[in-house]
């Protein structure tokens, strides 16, 4: 059978798993997609992802790929993952694709959501996915801040320890403060690649502008510092 390249787009529910990268006796989302795709062609598969993310992140459309010896077409691929995978991980779309597409390599940009409830009172619908925060946000303050971190950066003040990386450098092409509805605040931010946590640390920092802990400028030299001791939690 000839070699056959498809690449997947892939919406999970993180809560459970230990982010996407495949791990000796942990439950990760690599890991899940490439059980099952070993029962469904007989033959050990290995997914490659657009990125690695962390334990608890979720995901609305991540692509990942991988080439296989199959008859197999794309639906009934699809089928199949979806019927082996456990509920929490769902393959939106399958398709074959030439051979030179690789998930991590061919990725022009990555896009990140970090959603926060700010009100009085938590939410037990949204605890999953919003950060509950009861002190009233600057939201203008914040914004200012984020101006800052858009365009190319040294993001070694945002990065958390053991981050597999050749350099700390990262792009971030657009960043803004969406206000939705429920006090729900979302943080977007596109970049070309993200370092270990690094998102999560920006909204900490941004969180302690937001509360008055720290202002714009002090956010601007922490980004400046490359340490990360300075930055929120």
């Amino acid at each position: 059978m000839e070699k056959r390249t498809f690449q997947i787009t892939v919406e999970y529910d993180g809560t459970d798993f230990h982010g996407w990268q495949r791990q000796k006796n942990e439950s990760t989302i690599q890991g899940e997609i490439e059980a099952a795709l070993q029962t469904i062609v007989g033959q050990p598969i290995t997914v490659a992802g657009s990125g690695r993310t962390d334990a608890g992140v979720h995901a609305l459309g991540q692509v990942a790929s991988f080439t296989c010896d199959t008859r197999l077409d794309s639906q009934a691929l699809l089928n199949g993952l979806n019927a082996l995978l456990p509920d929490a991980i769902v393959i939106k779309d399958c398709c074959q694709v030439d051979h030179s597409f690789h998930a991590r390599f061919s990725a022009k940009g990555k896009i990140y959501h970090y959603r926060l409830l700010n009100s009085r009172l938590p939410s037990a619908i949204e605890r999953r996915y919003a950060w509950h925060v009861s002190r009233t946000l600057d939201r203008s303050a914040m914004r200012a801040a984020i101006g800052h971190i858009i365009g190319t950066h040294d993001f070694s003040a945002f990065e958390a320890s053991g981050s597999p990386r050749s350099h700390t450098r990262r792009t971030i092409s657009r960043a803004q403060l969406i206000e939705e509805e429920n006090q729900l605040l979302v943080l977007e931010i596109e970049a070309d690649g993200f370092l270990r946590h690094m998102v999560r640390n920006i909204v900490g920092t941004l969180v302690a502008v937001g509360i008055g802990k720290i202002s714009v400028s002090e956010f601007e030299a922490i980004l400046q510092s490359k340490d990360r001791s300075r930055a929120g939690a």
